[in-house]
């Protein structure tokens, strides 16, 4: 009878503990896959992110599309759009009287600019934003091409013309 009671007591043991040894089994597989991915991502720097830090002010002595925005020549603000998650710029114009939004994607020189630049495809006498970036910092904002400039690129040479863009109050040189 005794080895009857012990043999169920360790059948019954088994069948507890086999199934807990397999889900500790299985947390600890989790854990083990889990704990290197959170460590992983916390250390690895995440994408950089287009950064426009304020307003840039920039002159340009052209006529101009700024997505489907034409603008004439002159003295602009252009600045990331709160709470647009980095997608949207606003340029306006010093004096106030003319403003338009376009989109943004995020965009990588080759070499961080030594000044801001605004930089411009150029199709004949034609002039399409495409690209914005900070003093100093390689990551900045490329303007996807409109439908227009997509039809008019078909049909010229492109060429590109740098504009420089200063921080808000700190152009005078």
């Amino acid at each position: 009878m005794k080895t009857n009671k012990i043999a169920t007591r360790s059948v019954l043991s088994a069948r507890i503990v086999v199934p807990l040894i397999r889900k500790r089994t299985k947390l600890y597989q989790l854990l083990g896959f889990f704990i290197p991915l959170v460590c992983a991502l916390t250390i690895h720097p995440a994408n950089a992110h287009a950064q426009i830090i304020g307003a840039l002010k920039a002159d340009i002595p052209f006529q101009f599309y700024a997505g489907t925005a034409n603008l004439p020549a002159g003295e602009y603000v252009l600045r990331m759009l709160d709470n647009s998650n980095l997608k949207i710029m606003e340029i306006s114009s010093t004096n106030g009287s003319l403003s338009a939004l376009f989109q943004v994607q995020d965009a990588k020189a080759n070499s961080a600019p030594r000044t801001g630049e605004l930089i411009f495809n150029k199709y004949g006498n034609l002039y399409f934003l495409t690209s914005v970036f900070d003093e100093g910092n390689p990551d900045g904002s490329e303007v996807p091409k409109s439908q227009y400039e997509k039809n008019v690129g078909q049909t010229g040479s492109e060429a590109q013309k740098h504009v420089p863009a200063d921080h808000r109050g700190q152009q005078g040189s």
